[in-house]
């Protein structure tokens, strides 16, 4: 989609969303741009100067050729021919330099452009909660960091550089012009609208199959990756659809395709208008002015002169006249990447937050209550891809939870499903904040804790354990960077896993694939674990670590966490109730309160939702394990 684009880079606002002018900027955004431009501010002045200077050498050329023609071979003055076209290879070998200068300046100050506000958008998204990520495309985050990123930087580099050097190049050129001819000056901008009028129409129509082209192609790319990754090529081979697949992509690339042609023909016929209307232009030049300069009106030298200047005349005076466009572009921009840098992020640290003391913690539910936050305040309806955020009330999913885990106790979390086990599990790394009462590890509420003190004390291991795309070396290293290889594999040793490890060819740098593909579940699980132990946390809260795994694998995991248990405070949500039967203290969830409290003996004498939860289980286990033994 991107061949339309390829024309001179003033004429570039034709091609855009032209509807961009009707949006209306946010105020202050302007003053926002220039202060993130202040770094720069000494090479943007130079490359101001640069392209002045560069617009007045490009207009003496003409002026040149004028006397070579008139005092040099019409005069029959050889060496001042001679002089005059050395003059012109010097200034074109000063044209050359200063343009290589100039692209310098630009590219170094346009990357670092790019650079700063990347950086500045990536760290602030990392500090963005969970609530945001849940409700914001990703792709939508991409394209702040990737395409208004670059949209923004534009604006001080081709933007600001097409303004300035149209702008200083038109004047010139019309004040040589009006002095060499006025009437043929004036004739010949009479004749611009007549290529202006039309291009604005093409222009429009190019916008709009732009919008469209980017819209089938994120629609393609969409259907691409969401085959391409694991999960996706398993479902499509699970359920035996390659060929309808493949005539859906082929759909929609071939409409890709015809965008496409259509986006180039467009595009042929504007730049070949323009280049008619010169042509036309020119001839009107060369015919009027070359009776003139037969009649003695005007001298032949001038005639060329004018036919020269043409060509610098018609080029950045059209694309002076759709200049706003490129301005709000670079505007909106900014406009979008500043939308993300102003969201607050909810979960932050305050400025007097104290460390959490190190050793084995004592972690406190004080009264709790909590309703997940609305999407006003975690997230931007243009991140989601919608037009207006969900007003839905936030609803309370926590009631007056208050419990103790005791330093090196293990606590259970039990219950059917939704009754907000996870929920509370999250509060206690802080992934969300209370709404009443507190949480506290070791006395300190961890709204008042240092993030990093935080994310030291806890460690969590998911029922789904997320590896990135890289070896297993790197993955362990996450936790502690600067880990020594016998560190690795005494936490791999703990974990049960490093036999394995030790067997696969290339060891610890094994690539994990995508997501940890390449390994099965329990694999996964263990060098989840392994991690936890590098990391050796005084908190360690497993959701459902076992849920999704055999028999076989689950032994393996449930013998790797009595080492990654072993002297910790430990926050355990169980699948499985046989798991946790020897726990320090189960407690029942249901319905976001604490309905039940007590050990696995205790609980059963009493009766009630765990022994109902217990039994269930129990008699789904026979049920399963009578064919077995029958066959």
């Amino acid at each position: 989609m991107g061949m339309h684009m390829g024309g001179p880079p003033g004429m570039r606002s034709f091609f855009r969303d032209s509807s961009v002018t009707k949006h209306k900027v946010v105020k202050g955004t302007g003053r926002r741009m220039m202060r993130f431009a202040a770094p720069y501010k000494r090479l943007l002045t130079v490359f101001l100067v640069m392209i002045v200077l560069d617009a007045f050498l490009g207009a003496l050329n003409p002026l040149i050729f004028r006397s070579i023609i008139n005092n040099g071979i019409i005069g029959k003055d050889s060496q001042l021919v001679v002089k005059l076209s050395l003059l012109v290879a010097v200034l074109a070998i000063v044209d050359t330099a200063l343009s290589l200068a100039e692209r310098w300046v630009s590219a170094t100050v346009g990357e670092g452009l790019i650079f700063d506000m990347r950086s500045l958008v990536f760290r602030h998204v990392q500090r963005m909660p969970l609530a945001f990520f849940t409700r914001t495309q990703t792709g939508a985050l991409v394209t702040r960091l990737n395409n208004d990123v670059l949209g923004a930087q534009q604006a001080f580099t081709d933007t600001l550089s097409n303004v300035v050097s149209n702008f200083i190049s038109v004047v010139i050129v019309l004040g040589a012009m009006f002095f060499l001819s006025w009437q043929i000056t004036l004739v010949a901008l009479i004749m611009l609208p007549v290529f202006v009028l039309p291009a604005r129409w093409v222009g429009r129509k190019l916008s709009s199959i732009t919008r469209e082209g980017y819209a089938l192609n994120a629609e393609m790319n969409t259907t691409m990756t969401e085959r391409f990754n694991v999960s996706g090529a398993l479902l499509v081979k699970l359920f035996g659809r390659p060929d309808d697949e493949a005539a859906t992509f082929e759909g929609r690339a071939g409409r890709v395709r015809d965008i496409g042609i259509m986006s180039a023909m467009y595009s042929r016929v504007f730049f070949a208008s323009l280049m008619l209307t010169a042509s036309l232009a020119t001839a009107i030049v060369y015919g009027w002015g070359g009776v003139m300069a037969v009649n003695g009106e005007l001298s032949v030298g001038t005639v060329v002169a004018l036919t020269a200047y043409l060509t610098r005349l018609y080029g950045p005076l059209t694309a002076l006249s759709n200049v706003n466009v490129d301005i709000m572009t670079a505007l909106v921009s900014f406009e979008r990447v500043f939308e993300v840098i102003d969201l607050a992020p909810m979960i932050d640290e305050k400025p007097d937050a104290v460390a959490i003391p190190r050793g084995v913690a004592r972690v406190e539910f004080d009264h709790v209550d909590f309703g997940y936050p609305t999407a006003d305040e975690v997230s931007l309806a243009s991140l989601e891809s919608v037009a207006v955020l969900d007003q839905a009330p936030s609803q309370q999913v926590l009631f007056d939870v208050d419990f103790v885990a005791e330093p090196g106790q293990l606590v259970a979390l039990v219950g059917p499903s939704g009754a907000g086990k996870t929920t509370i599990s999250q509060l206690v790394a802080r992934l969300y904040d209370v709404r009443s009462g507190a949480v506290r590890i070791n006395g300190v509420d961890v709204r008042d804790a240092t993030l990093d003190s935080l994310r030291d004390t806890i460690g969590v291991v998911t029922q789904d354990a997320h590896l990135f795309h890289e070896t297993i070396r790197s993955n362990l290293r996450y936790a502690k960077p600067d880990a020594t290889d016998d560190e690795i594999h005494d936490a791999l040793r703990g974990a049960q896993i490093l036999p394995l490890v030790a067997s696969l060819t290339d060891g610890l740098d094994t690539l994990v694939g995508d997501r940890g593909y390449r390994l099965s579940g329990g694999e996964k699980q263990r060098i989840a674990i392994a991690r936890l132990l590098l990391k050796a946390p005084d908190v360690v809260v497993l959701d459902e670590a076992t849920a999704h795994l055999d028999s076989e694998s689950e032994a393996a995991v449930q013998k790797a966490l009595e080492t990654a248990l072993a002297g910790r405070t430990s926050i355990v949500i169980a699948h499985r109730l046989s798991t946790v039967r020897n726990a320090d203290q189960i407690l029942v969830v249901d319905a976001g309160r604490i309905v039940q409290r007590g050990t696995h003996a205790e609980l059963m004498d009493a009766g009630g939702v765990y022994r109902e939860l217990y039994a269930t289980q129990f008699e789904r286990q026979e049920e399963v394990a009578g064919p077995a033994a029958a066959s």
